[in-house]
């Protein structure tokens, strides 16, 4: 049975830019773990791979898995996951972009760092959300941190890629300097399997390295809402979309990011 989303949960997205919803997709997560399972055997070529020295496990992410996964499939399309997108982002449609899965072996040692989702996508607009949805029980040490009321800067941050931070785009002056993080609350919390954190493409965020003796699975789900069009960066997105062929202010073509609801 579909939970309801409170009023609370849609002010707090609105003015936090993230919120925790707790056990609304704990049906799925036997669904999602059998095909996390079968994605870990059969990486796609987008897979990245990250170590860091010194320490034994790996960090490994790919993206836009869910034609090629049955049960990612069936989540996108028969979960509440539109339905909720829709009230948090106070949207008429949902749009699908991507989904982007995490895995992190014990003792990685391998961090996120504090980003903005937005600037590495073709995208530009404010009624977006991500959703990360950890398939094991989550410490606050090693669960997502956001910086709350982030999503409400003027620009985008300066993307970097993480394997060097070096600036992601080789024209990088439409972009600004990331900013003190002591200036804002971070918000962060311990999850069990079937809670969801869900934030906005310019909330800020990050995670700490998996130095925990057990390993991590992480799905994130990505969605677009009334506002979102196409939006041709000077270089690279990550994920890629080559050949997608479209203009800057375009809606994004159904055929590759279907409408979930109107």
């Amino acid at each position: 049975m579909a939970l309801l989303i409170k009023q609370s949960d849609v002010q707090s997205f609105r003015e936090d830019g993230v919120v925790i919803l707790r056990g609304f997709f704990k049906d799925w997560i036997d669904i999602l773990a059998n095909g996390a399972d079968f994605h870990l055997k059969n990486p796609s070529d987008r897979s990245l791979v990250h170590q860091k020295e010194k320490h034994e496990g790996q960090f490994l992410e790919d993206f836009c898995n869910w034609k090629r996964i049955p049960e990612y499939t069936d989540f996108v399309f028969n979960s509440s996951l539109a339905t909720i997108a829709s009230n948090l982002m106070e949207s008429r449609s949902v749009q699908f972009f991507h989904d982007h899965f995490f895995y992190k072996e014990a003792n990685s040692g391998v961090p996120t760092p504090w980003h903005q989702d937005m600037p590495y996508y073709c995208v530009s607009g404010h009624q977006t959300v991500s959703f990360w949805l950890p398939l094991e029980s989550r410490h606050k040490n090693v669960s997502l941190r956001s910086l709350a009321g982030s999503h409400l800067l003027d620009r985008e941050i300066r993307p970097t890629s993480w394997s060097n931070n070096k600036s992601f785009y080789d024209d990088s002056e439409f972009f600004m300097d990331m900013p003190g993080i002591e200036a804002y609350e971070i918000r962060e919390w311990e999850t069990e399997p079937g809670d969801v954190i869900a934030f906005n493409f310019k909330t800020i965020h990050a995670a700490n390295a998996n130095l925990e003796k057990k390993m991590s699975r992480t799905l994130s789900f990505r969605l677009l809402g009334d506002d979102v069009v196409y939006n041709e960066r000077p270089g690279r997105t990550s994920p890629s979309f080559p050949g997608i062929s479209q203009k800057n202010g375009e809606r994004l073509r159904e055929d590759w990011f279907p409408t979930l609801c109107r």
